[in-house]
């Protein structure tokens, strides 16, 4: 297998089953999952100031700078730095990831992002939501069946036209088998084939994955560069 197809399921298995709330299903490896239960809730904070610069990381500083910012505070997000840009950064933590990804209570994973305007009006509250159930004790499956209860409800709504976000940077840690990945862009729509974006096509770089629970459909753009600017093609995987 040559590096650049070990790239692409590398990016495909993990940025996607992790980050986009089990759009792909990854299979604990052995016959116990190495998290099987939330941890105390202090291994999964960060200093104030590290999670801010952190978040600011997801995106070229050019759009991070402006952007608002929101940390984790012991019942959910909070705002640390009022944005002008529309733009909203963040770090997700493992609980973003499907119920049976064996990273879900994973103590370790800071993924940073950044959200782009239309994206805060609509999936963000998804996410907002799901880190107040689970910081509140509820268990997976409580989590998802009041998940699929708010949208019923119409308290949760599919993607706004254009929501996408920018996962660039090179301190993330998305998984226990591939640690930062690689930069790539999320674009959220609402529930579509592959084919209109003409992805998971033969020499296409857009990969795609239909998430149930979220209803959507999240497609993958991998790009060349850390948001700092330098090469990731050079960078250690």
């Amino acid at each position: 297998m040559n590096g650049k197809t070990s790239q692409t399921i590398v990016l495909a298995t993990f940025a996607l089953a992790l980050v986009l709330g089990g759009a792909w299903q990854v299979e604990a490896q052995g016959p116990k999952a190495p998290y099987p239960s939330m941890a105390p809730l202090d291994q999964y904070m960060m200093a104030r100031q590290a999670e801010i610069a952190l978040a600011q990381s997801a995106a070229p500083e050019s759009i991070s700078r402006d952007a608002e910012v929101l940390v984790l505070g012991p019942h959910g997000y909070e705002t640390a730095v009022k944005g002008t840009n529309g733009f909203v950064c963040m770090v997700l933590r493992s609980w973003i990831a499907g119920t049976d990804d064996p990273d879900f209570w994973n103590p370790k994973i800071r993924a940073a992002i950044c959200f782009n305007p239309p994206a805060p009006r609509s999936y963000l509250p998804l996410t907002i939501r799901k880190t107040e159930l689970i910081l509140a004790g509820q268990s997976k499956t409580q989590t998802s069946d009041r998940v699929k209860a708010a949208f019923d409800k119409k308290e949760l709504s599919i993607p706004e036209s254009g929501a996408m976000y920018y996962m660039m940077s090179k301190h993330s840690y998305l998984s226990d088998n591939d640690g930062h990945c690689n930069p790539h862009l999320m674009f959220f729509v609402a529930q579509t084939d592959a084919v209109t974006w003409g992805a998971d096509l033969p020499g296409s770089p857009i990969l795609a994955s239909k998430d149930t629970l979220d209803r959507l459909t999240v497609f993958l753009v991998p790009v060349g560069k850390w948001s700092d600017g330098t090469d990731a093609s050079t960078d250690a995987h």
